[in-house]
């Protein structure tokens, strides 16, 4: 019994802690500040916002866009002076650089990639992500701007 309620106890601590250090909020695109909502409609490209939340943790305030832009979809972390910090979205693989598109296919054996998506942070592009079919089963690999594992790939990892 009370190991039980120090289970509690510490569980009631943490969550309290959770939401002391990160506050989410869905957020209106005629509600951020001009400089965000700015970025925001570039980023869509005349696309669709599917969501907008901002975030405060530790006194700053980041915004993030959730977007079905023509290229496909895309999430956006944007400063509170309009600055994109990351970026996540669907690419094509054939518009990757050689060196990236071999890697993803090295990495991926004899597996089908499905799925591939750039992360950017600061407007350059740090890794790549792929969803790799194989056998009916997916895993994920990833590798960096020069084609170069960033993770073991480590076939079997089930990817989303």
């Amino acid at each position: 019994m009370k190991t039980t309620g120090r289970f509690a106890l510490a569980a009631a601590v943490l969550t309290l802690a959770v939401a002391v250090s990160a506050h989410e909020k869905r957020v209106k695109l005629k509600d951020l500040p001009a400089a965000v909502r700015q970025t925001v409609l570039e980023q869509a490209k005349g696309g669709t916002i599917l969501a907008l939340d901002a975030e405060s943790e530790d006194g700053k305030i980041t915004y993030e866009a959730e977007l079905q832009a023509a290229a496909g979809r895309k999430d956006v972390s944007i400063d509170s002076a309009g600055a994109v910090i990351e970026s996540e979205g669907s690419v094509a693989l054939s518009s990757l650089t050689a060196a990236v598109k071999a890697g993803l296919e090295k990495d991926a054996g004899k597996g089908r990639i499905v799925k591939v998506e750039a992360i950017s942070k600061n407007g350059a592009a740090t890794m790549y992500e792929a969803q790799v079919r194989t056998g009916g089963k997916k895993f994920e690999i990833k590798v960096g701007p020069e084609g170069t594992a960033i993770v073991e790939s480590g076939k079997g990892d089930e990817a989303d």
